[in-house]
């Protein structure tokens, strides 16, 4: 979605639908069952919530513009954040309690854009371009805070002994999620002021000469960006409930509800990677990748902390035995991809291999 010009209709109309959609749900009183109506509802609210989840991004972009890298690629990542909270909060805390579903979501992310986005990225840009460039340190700081964040939060519970099984104590939660976001917050002070040309290619700064938006379109699409994250926040029951109801249907495992949720909210990141890579900036479209796995962990796991302690709610955090292993050879996977600071085709396939062997298992273990 090119942010020159004047504003996408889709941009206004998408968040406008969202509100009047809940406004009604509301007024009416109306949940969601299977039925005829119940799936008119269904496709009309998943098409208005992906609009307005697309609306969200566009907005974002609008302002990144104006900001410029790294920061532009921040706020992206923060405002796609606030909706998987939002959306992993509502159903984990609905009337069936999801003990799982943080967990769930948030694995799905770092295996979806670590190995599906990432592959995809690299194949795309290794086709049209033979290969690639990336920025090796700034790639290693990503990999090495994903690394720590993703052992303490989804392996160590596995492994406490406070408390037995794979939760954490409160006191145990209460530590690692203060720990996760000082960290998150530190990379983020060295990503955006103290080492910034670690995490900007020549093109990637260079995209941002361009012509910029205007004082006005700047505070419409700020204005636009909360109303889109307000009415996503406002939707993510009633899209909790068609999600129940799909996963009972199809007979799906538990953990599908979070790949569901993992790819709605990334699919608009998704497509703005993708983008990069075909523009020779792979450098932005890991940017976007490890940044949104990052800021998953680094503020969901916290923000879903919070929730389940106000709310007096088990959160289980460990990973089964057969998810550690995909998630260790995930990690080694991408350090030895962006560790030598250029890709090709074979790197982007072997990623791949990893995601469908990912998703595979799930319906399959």
């Amino acid at each position: 979605m090119s942010t020159h010009g004047p504003m996408p209709r889709s941009a206004w109309i998408f968040p406008a639908l969202s509100v009047l959609l809940f406004a009604g749900v509301t007024a009416l009183h109306y949940s969601f069952a299977p039925s005829a109506v119940g799936l008119a509802f269904a496709a009309v609210l998943l098409v208005i919530l992906f609009g307005t989840v697309f609306a969200a991004v566009h907005h974002a972009e609008v302002i990144a513009e104006r900001i410029g890298e790294p920061y532009g690629t921040l706020l992206l990542t923060l405002a796609v954040t606030i909706i998987e909270v939002a959306l992993i909060a509502t159903i984990m805390l609905g009337e069936k309690t999801v003990t799982t579903l943080a967990r769930d979501t948030v694995f799905a992310v770092v295996m979806i854009v670590c190995n599906g986005l990432v592959g995809i990225c690299i194949l795309a840009g290794g086709l049209r371009y033979r290969e690639q460039d990336v920025q090796v340190t700034g790639s290693n700081l990503y990999l090495s805070v994903l690394a720590v964040l993703a052992t303490i939060t989804l392996i160590l519970p596995n492994y406490t002994l406070t408390t037995p099984g794979p939760v954490f104590s409160a006191g145990q939660l209460g530590f690692v999620s203060a720990v996760t976001i000082l960290l998150y917050g530190v990379f983020l002070y060295t990503q955006t002021v103290r080492h910034r040309n670690y995490f900007v290619s020549e093109l990637t700064g260079a995209g941002n000469d361009g012509a910029h938006a205007s004082t006005r379109a700047l505070f419409l699409s700020a204005a636009l960006l909360l109303v889109s994250l307000l009415a996503v926040v406002l939707l993510a029951k009633k899209f909790s409930q068609v999600v129940d109801a799909g996963a009972a249907l199809v007979g799906a495992p538990p953990a599908f509800a979070g790949i569901l949720v993992a790819l709605l909210i990334l699919l608009p990141e998704s497509v703005a990677a993708v983008a990069a890579a075909r523009k020779n900036d792979l450098q932005k479209s890991i940017n976007l990748a490890l940044g949104s796995s990052l800021a998953t962990i680094g503020l969901t796991i916290p923000a879903v902390a919070v929730a389940a302690y106000a709310l007096d709610k088990q959160l289980v955090l460990g990973l089964p035995a057969q998810d550690m292993v995909l998630l260790a050879l995930t990690f080694i996977l991408g350090m030895l991809t962006l560790g030598t600071g250029r890709t090709n085709i074979l790197f982007g396939l072997v990623h791949l291999v990893v995601f469908a062997v990912f998703i595979f298992l799930v319906f399959v273990p």
